[in-house]
């Protein structure tokens, strides 16, 4: 498969609009770009293309970066970041299959399937496919599977994607306790894309502080519904992970660590 990041950054990317943070001004000069968050995986033996997550960033970053519209798309929860870009199937597609978990979080009364049908119910060419978490489906020629993890106060899913002998998985937004159900199904990735969205010596400026500290200390959360770089990183070598890449990072990185590997940026391209 060919994986393209897309958007690496978070809900305000980076830069970030009207932000002169040394993070920020850093990424205007090498001219890179942190966007919302979204993933390309293309399947190399059906010519395929699934989409992870739309990013409100979506039209830019398909005028940016050469890879084609999406056969189906996957959306892991309801935030903004991940979610609103759909609007943008207006008019692109003749049809685009959805696919969603079905279980219902008691937030919102609703899973994250139901959201997307009531929020673009306008969308006349887009069908919505509800899958149960933790089992998995095709989808691009792919075996996708939607795992939980805990990103409160809603439901969020991390996603892993099996095709040709390679295996995909991204984290999903979470904190650093991921189910062991999860976690079983996230071993082994040859690719591992997991959120990082500060280095946990941010995690002093938080209200709720950090989480899940490793044994000298080090939260692994940030606040509670991101990692950290330590516990992204750390969770990278508790699942077995060949290679790993840092996404959905903020601009609250220091600028001397904003671009230091493994933190993606995007257009990363990787094929495993």
């Amino acid at each position: 498969m060919e994986i393209t990041l897309l958007g690496t950054g978070d809900t305000t990317g980076t830069p970030t609009p009207g932000c002169d943070c040394d993070t920020c001004s850093l990424a205007r000069e090498r001219d890179v770009e942190r966007s919302r968050f979204s993933v390309h995986v293309r399947n190399e033996e059906t010519g395929e293309s699934l989409l992870v997550d739309a990013s409100p960033d979506f039209r830019h970053q398909f005028l940016t970066h050469d890879v084609p519209l999406p056969d189906e798309l996957l959306i892991t929860h309801v935030h903004f970041d991940h979610l609103d870009g759909l609007g943008n199937a207006y008019r692109l597609f003749d049809s685009l299959p959805v696919h969603a978990a079905n279980e219902i979080d008691p937030e919102k009364d609703e899973s994250v399937a139901d959201t997307i049908r009531d929020k673009f119910d306008y969308l006349d060419r887009i069908s919505v496919h509800d899958h149960d978490p933790l089992t998995s489906f095709s989808a691009c020629g792919f075996d996708v599977t939607l795992v939980p993890v805990e990103h409160p106060p809603l439901l969020c899913y991390g996603v892993v994607i099996v095709g040709n002998g390679s295996k995909l998985v991204l984290s999903g937004d979470t904190s650093y306790g991921i189910p062991d159900a999860s976690r079983e199904q996230m071993m082994n990735p040859g690719l591992f894309l997991a959120d990082a969205i500060v280095p946990a010596s941010l995690c002093e400026h938080h209200p709720a502080g950090g989480r899940h500290h490793t044994e000298d200390g080090v939260p692994r959360t940030f606040g509670y519904k991101h990692m950290t770089r330590e516990g992204a990183l750390s969770l990278a070598d508790e699942l077995g992970a060949e290679e790993t890449r840092l996404v959905h990072v903020s601009h609250f990185y220091p600028a001397e660590e904003a671009f230091r590997e493994p933190l993606a940026i995007d257009g990363e391209w990787y094929r495993i």
